[in-house]
């Protein structure tokens, strides 16, 4: 039996804009630690890679190293209210009806933790579409895309990465899927640029939902 042809996704600024919930909790964590968040647009230029390289870099102007106390802060608020923020992309339920109906196996490969990444699918009625939601854990084994991937293949056997793809908007999403020999799909309307992806070797990059599930399909039929 060959190989399910299979597609991970990343969750943030691929699936769901997740800005204003994450900016909310970021600033949430500075304050808790007695920080004034400053410009948001500050917050929106770091979202992408794991919560704490995040809020490191939040933390290093203000000469803070206290990354576990503002993790916590973040985690709590998040929980509370901030995962409730998220919006899918125009047309990305769409795009997964589209891809699970050509027969794919779908999975969330997301550096959020996989309790949260649970429930803003859950919230927003697009869980039903996955064959497994996986994220980060308590631990941090699983915060970086190459280990986290790697993961998802031991853990289903049924799938090779020769036949499947890594769709994200940033370019941890391409250098991980590239660390386990699968290809990688960079996307247009989140929150890395094209310049991003290009320079981090996308196999291919997608500029509209529209587009995604045919394009995703054109290269696995290949």
């Amino acid at each position: 039996m060959p190989p399910a042809r299979s597609v991970l996704l990343d969750l943030d600024g691929t699936l769901v804009d997740s800005q204003p919930g994450i900016v909310a909790s970021c600033s949430a964590a500075l304050r808790a630690l007695g920080h004034e968040p400053g410009d948001a647009r500050e917050i929106r230029r770091a979202i992408g890679p794991p919560l704490e390289d995040i809020l490191q870099a939040l933390l290093r102007p203000h000469g803070d190293d206290r990354l576990d106390q503002a993790v916590a802060a973040y985690r709590q608020h998040y929980g509370e209210s901030g995962l409730l923020g998220s919006e899918p992309y125009p047309g990305i339920g769409e795009a997964l009806r589209d891809m699970r109906q050509a027969g794919l196996r779908l999975y969330l490969a997301t550096s959020k933790r996989d309790v949260f990444a649970r429930r803003i699918l859950e919230n927003l009625q697009l869980a039903t579409y996955f064959d497994g939601i996986y994220g980060s854990v308590p631990g941090g084994q699983l915060d970086h895309k190459p280990e986290l991937l790697a993961h998802i293949l031991a853990e289903q056997r049924d799938i090779r990465a020769s036949h499947s793809l890594m769709v994200g908007d940033r370019r941890h999403d391409i250098v991980g899927a590239h660390a386990v020999k699968m290809r990688g799909v960079g996307v247009l309307w989140g929150y890395g640029s094209r310049d991003e992806l290009e320079a981090a070797g996308a196999d291919r990059l997608v500029e509209r939902t529209a587009d995604l599930a045919r394009i995703v399909l054109s290269m696995l039929n290949g």
